[in-house]
C-alpha cells in the first residue's frame, strides 16, 4: 500500500469542498489514489460534520501511532478512519446490524474494488468493525488500534492532554468542530435509532437511552434467564 437532533442538524454547516492539505500539524495525509477516491467518496456522501471528524480520527490516530513507535501503513488507517461511521448514513447504513458493520462492509468493497489484497482489507474491516469496543482494539494491528485510538481522542478526549497545543490547533483549523458534542451526539442518534436492537451490549445503548424516549436496554441477565435451555 501507498504511504503517500436530526440529520440535518448534525450534518449541516460548512463546505467540505475546499482543497484537502497533505500534511496537518506535521502528520502526513496518504496522497495515493486509493486515498484521494477516499476523500471524495466521504466528501461527497457523509456531510460536513462526519467528514471532518473522520478526517481528525486519521490525523489524531496517526499521530498516536507516531507517538507510540508504531509501524503502520497510513493508506489501510487512512481509509479506516475515513470510512468508520459511514453506517450512519445513507446509503451505507441498513436497520439490520451494528453501523460498526455497515461501514466495515463499504470499506472492505471498495478495497477489494481496488485490487487490495484480502489480509490488508482484513485489517480495515477490523479496524472500522471494532472501533466501539473499549480496550480490545488495541491488542490487534496498528493499523486497527490507531483507528479506535483517534477516535477515543476525538469523540471522548482520551488522549487530550497529550496532544500538543500546536497540533491540536492545526488540526482542529483544518477540520473544525463547531458545536461538535451535540452534533455527532445526533448523528449517532440519527444513524442507529431504527435498530435499536444492535446496541445490546455497547455503547450506543447509552446514546438511545438519553435522546429516544422509550427506549429500553437489552439485558445480558435477562437474555440468558429467558433462553429456552431449563438449567
Amino acid at each position: 500500500m501507498s504511504n503517500s437532533s436530526s440529520t440535518a442538524s448534525a450534518t449541516s454547516g460548512a463546505s467540505t469542498t475546499a482543497p484537502v492539505p497533505s500534511e496537518i500539524g506535521g502528520i502526513k495525509v496518504p496522497d495515493s489514489r486509493i486515498a484521494a477516491e477516499t476523500t471524495e467518496l466521504v466528501r461527497d456522501v457523509a456531510g460536513e460534520l462526519l467528514f471532518h471528524h473522520s478526517r481528525r480520527v486519521y490525523l489524531f490516530g496517526a499521530w498516536q501511532g507516531a507517538r507510540r513507535g508504531l509501524a503502520f501503513d497510513p493508506e489501510l488507517l487512512y481509509v479506516g478512519a475515513m470510512f468508520h461511521d459511514l453506517g450512519l448514513v445513507d446509503p451505507y447504513r441498513t436497520t439490520a446490524r451494528r453501523f460498526e458493520l455497515d461501514g466495515a462492509e463499504a470499506a472492505a468493497a471498495f478495497l477489494r474494488g481496488h485490487g487490495v489484497p484480502a489480509d490488508s482489507v482484513r485489517l480495515v474491516w477490523e479496524g472500522i468493525a471494532l472501533h466501539t469496543t473499549p480496550e480490545i482494539p488495541y491488542g490487534m494491528a496498528p493499523e486497527v488500534a490507531l483507528v479506535t485510538a483517534g477516535v477515543e481522542l476525538d469523540v471522548l478526549g482520551i488522549g487530550y492532554a497529550d496532544l500538543p497545543d500546536d497540533v491540536r490547533a492545526a488540526v482542529v483549523a483544518a477540520h473544525p468542530r463547531p458545536d461538535f458534542k451535540r452534533r455527532i451526539l445526533a448523528a449517532f442518534t440519527d444513524g442507529i435509532k431504527d435498530r435499536p436492537a444492535t446496541t445490546f451490549g455497547n455503547v450506543k445503548a447509552d446514546v438511545l437511552a438519553r435522546f429516544v424516549p422509550g427506549f429500553e436496554r437489552g439485558d445480558f441477565v435477562d437474555v440468558i434467564e429467558g433462553s429456552d435451555w431449563a438449567e
